[in-house]
């Protein structure tokens, strides 16, 4: 097209002079028409979850029924200028624990149990405080508790709860906070049954999963939502919560949800015990 124009000539001797084929003039591509409804899928995904890149996006189209490997939903990612998140600095780890994260790992299901606080605030300027529950080894959020305030007393109600749903923990790893290290909080836990790890002062990598997930938290909903009110809050805390659980699929479980890693893990258990018996 370009010679045509430049030395008006016919495309035959354009494309003798060239010795390219004039029937490739003529091809149109149909990649584009075959890969639309794709890219289109994979455009309202990123919109859901703008925070997502193309191995999660992938995760969710297989999961709907998409036919697709990873390379090709990469490429399309790209032609399609979608934002892939930019990797963290890995952080230098300046301190040690036994009851670290690496060193008290934990090795099944409710094994260890982590918990932490954030803060936020709704659009008044009023104070929120968040605190998240997480199974470490199955990634599961156990409870997301939002309130203005929430005191040792309220992680006991909470925490007791949660002990009558599914059982109490071998451990419970926290930072040292006053809401944790509570006289009344360590009575209650240990006449549970429950043993507390507490991290080095100042080392939060200590308590990584709980850091994680808080980390996951603020950048996928509370720096992207302006909270009314604390029962608005409180809503969208649940909603997520159940988001995490449900439909997030997550790196660290072969891009399974925490929910369905429970199940494999419980079919695996049920089966090891009845070859046993």
């Amino acid at each position: 097209m370009h010679l045509r124009e430049t030395f008006e000539v016919s495309e035959r001797r354009a494309c003798r002079v060239l010795n390219q084929p004039r029937s490739s003039q003529r091809h149109v591509s149909t990649r584009a028409g075959k890969d639309a409804a794709l890219v289109e899928k994979m455009i309202v995904l990123s919109r859901e979850n703008p925070r997502y890149g193309y191995r999660r996006v992938w995760a969710l189209l297989r999961r709907e029924g998409w036919a697709v490997n990873k390379k090709r939903v990469q490429r399309l990612w790209r032609e399609a200028g979608l934002k892939v998140p930019a990797r963290e600095r890995k952080r230098r780890r300046l301190g040690s624990s036994e009851n670290s994260c690496t060193r008290r790992r934990a090795e099944y299901i409710d094994h260890v149990w982590s918990y932490d606080f954030a803060m936020d605030a709704t659009e008044d300027g009023r104070r929120l405080k968040v605190m998240p529950i997480v199974d470490e080894y199955g990634r599961e959020c156990l409870a997301l508790e939002v309130e203005r305030s929430i005191t040792a007393h309220d992680v006991m109600e909470t925490l007791d709860r949660l002990f009558t749903e599914r059982g109490e923990p071998d451990y419970i790893r926290s930072d040292n906070g006053p809401e944790f290290v509570s006289k009344a909080i360590k009575r209650w836990l240990a006449a549970s049954g429950v043993e507390t790890l507490y991290i080095e002062p100042g080392a939060p990598w200590e308590n990584a999963y709980s850091e994680t997930f808080i980390s996951r938290l603020r950048d996928e909903l509370l720096n992207r939502e302006m909270f009314v009110n604390l029962k608005e809050a409180q809503v969208l805390a649940g909603d997520y919560r159940e988001h995490y659980n449900q439909s997030r699929p997550h790196g660290a479980l072969g891009y399974l949800t925490p929910t369905e890693f429970a199940a494999r893990e419980a079919e695996q258990l049920e089966s090891v015990q009845r070859l046993s018996s």
